[in-house]
Parts: C-alpha cells; structure tokens; sequence
C-alpha cells in the first residue's frame, strides 16, 4: 500500500507540473504575437493551478525574513528573537527549534540542505553577525562564525551545493566584505578583496528577505546593493573571489532605496526587486529583468506596483515568477516584464522547490504554503 502510495504522488507529481508547465507557455509562442486575451486567459490558468496562498498556523508573532523551502512537506524560516521554526507535514504543524541563547539575535537569513541540515545567519554590527549551523533538525545548535570587526555586518548566506557556500556583509575599508565556507557552514574565511570593485559612497546591501545574495549553479552568485546613487548587482563567476558590477534600473539615491532581491533560474535570466521600503514613500520602476547574467538591467514595462523584497521562478517555467512585499504578491507570466498583483496579503520572502513546493514568510509570524 506504500508503494502505491508514493506511486500516486508521483504521477500527480508529473502531471500537476506538466500541467503547470502548458499553463506557463509564454502567450504568442505558438503564433507571431501574443494578445491582451492570450494573457488574461493564462494568468486565470495559472492563478487555477496554483489555489492562492494558504496560512499556516506558526503559534508566534515574530517576523520572518529568514525562509528555506526544501520541499511541499519541509520548510524552514527564521526570525526576531532568534526564532527558527520547522515543519516536515506542509505546515500543519511547526516545530520550534530556536538555537538555545540566541534570544536576543535577530536572524535574516536561513539556507537548507534537507529537513535535519541547516545554516543559519543572524545580522548585526560586530559580533551581533553569526552563522549557525544544525545537522539534527534544529534539535542543537552550533555557532561557527561570530564577526569580531566592529565595522562589518553581514546579511545574506548562499549556497551553491551543500558544501560550498557565502555570506555577504556591507563594505568594510571600501568593498563588500565576504565570507566563504568548503564545508558546509562549519567554518568560514573572509575572502580577499582585491577582485570586489570599490562600493559607491553610501552603499551597502538589504537583510530583507535572504535573497540579496543568490546562485546558480556551481560558481555564479549575485550580491544586490542599495543607498547609493545608483542601485547596482554584482555578479562573480568564481565563487567570491572575482566580481564585476552593473547598474540597475531600480530607485536608488537613498538609504532606503535599491534592489532588495534577485532571483536567476540560470546562469543567464534573472529577476531583480526593490524600491523605497518606506511605506509612505513610493517605488516606481521596482523590478528589473536581465538576459545576459546581470551584465545589463532592462526596467519592466510593467512593474509591481509598491516596493518588493523577496522573489522566485515557479517550478517547471522560463516565464513564470512571484514576487512579494508587505502590500501583497505579484505574479508575472512573461519573465518579469509585466507584473500583476494576485495577492494583498503582507510576506517579506518566497521561496520554491522543484516538487511543486512554494512558501512565503513575513510579518506577525506569517508562513503560507502555495496551493496547487
């Protein structure tokens, strides 16, 4: 009967992404343009095929700007007052599995290997930046890096596999400052700077929703930046150790000002987010789409209508993508050019997995889980 059963969930596996996927045709593929119709009716498809966000019952009011999703089942997120939940049954249940002591730390970002594996980074100036790092599902904690430079606060982990990983900080004497572990989270070196171009004058990096430092594949990584004139990504194909930096569209001139998040469904195509976090300030032009791996940033003809910190590609799409913020979720259908809001719902970060599995944190101990 086990057999069986796992034998259904699979085909409904395949046949909930083959469908997915046909929703997710690019409107016009299969004739010279696409129309107004077209579109419409794929977005009523797809909004069909995802069944919105559902909630999920945390039992806390922390916020979660920390989120790991390994799975429809298993997700991690991470919090205020140095939180880490975890659930292996699709969030029916949470289990609290907060590092012991680390009350006081607030943690921004959480990466995960598979429901037992995880590391963990908490922000902050000086030795307020951690890692910490668990291998039995939360159940003991260990701290593998603490920051002892005054001058240095960290925001964003990556992983490119589960040993080879980096974490991002703001600039130290010019240039951002940049971790490195081999593996897995056990221990950490800061990388040499000499290959990091020199940081704009006021600008530093957003521990808004993890995703300002992300990868693809075995050695590309992206690093967003803000508050300065410009709102710039940089992009190394090494692993840290060399990066180059392109402008965004994206509104900058302000410390509140920048790309929050990108996301990259390969090497070359890539999703950025941002805008005024403020929320009485607006943020026109909040979304960005490169074709060329972040060498140049094209504004969306259609962005999201209020500031975005958190993004991702649907599973089993070259077009698909969710992005959200604390005035709702955007759904685009044509890799990031047009965007339309299908959610009012206030999330700081999303994250998918490739069995169907999305899930979104945020404000007052929000998670939710996308239907399918």
């Amino acid at each position: 009967m086990k057999a069986m059963g796992k034998t259904r969930q699979l085909m409904a596996l395949v046949t909930g992404g083959a469908a997915l996927a046909a929703a997710l045709v690019a409107p016009g593929a299969h004739a010279a343009q696409g129309t107004e119709t077209e579109s419409a009716s794929q977005e009523a498809a797809v909004r069909g095929l995802l069944g919105g966000w559902r909630l999920t019952d945390t039992g806390t009011d922390v916020r979660f700007r920390g989120l790991a999703a390994v799975s429809r089942t298993t997700a991690w997120v991470a919090g205020s007052k140095g939180t880490v939940l975890r659930t292996s049954d699709g969030g029916r249940t949470w289990r609290d599995v907060s590092p012991p002591g680390a009350a006081e730390l607030e943690l921004r970002d959480i990466e995960a290997f598979d429901g037992r594996r995880a590391v963990a980074l908490a922000i902050g100036e000086g030795e307020a930046s951690r890692v910490l790092r668990t291998e039995d599902g939360g159940a003991t904690w260990t701290e593998s890096f603490r920051n002892t430079d005054p001058r240095a606060f960290f925001n964003c982990l990556t992983f490119f596999d589960s040993r080879h990983g980096l974490a991002a900080g703001d600039p130290v004497d010019g240039k951002f400052r940049v971790l490195s572990t081999a593996d897995g989270g056990r221990s950490w070196r800061v990388l040499p700077d000499a290959g990091m171009p020199a940081a704009l004058p006021g600008e530093a990096g957003f521990a808004a929703s993890g995703q300002c430092l992300v990868s693809s594949g075995a050695k590309d990584v992206w690093l967003t930046t803000g508050g300065a004139e410009t709102a710039r990504v940089l992009h190394s194909r090494d692993r840290g150790l060399t990066w180059t930096a392109s402008a965004s569209t994206l509104p900058a001139g302000d410390p509140a000002r920048g790309v929050f998040a990108v996301a990259f469904r390969d090497r070359a195509h890539g999703i950025a987010v941002g805008g005024d976090y403020r929320p009485d300030q607006p943020s026109p032009q909040a979304a960005a789409v490169t074709g060329d791996g972040g060498r140049s940033w094209r504004q969306s003809a259609t962005p999201p209508p209020a500031y975005r910190s958190g993004v991702t590609w649907l599973p089993y799409s070259r077009t698909a993508a969710l992005a959200v913020g604390p005035t709702g979720t955007d759904l685009t259908l044509d890799g990031g050019r047009t965007w339309r809001t299908v959610d009012p719902g206030s999330y700081d970060t999303v994250d998918c997995t490739p069995d169907l599995g999305c899930w979104a944190a945020g404000e007052k101990g929000r998670v939710a889980r996308l239907g399918f």
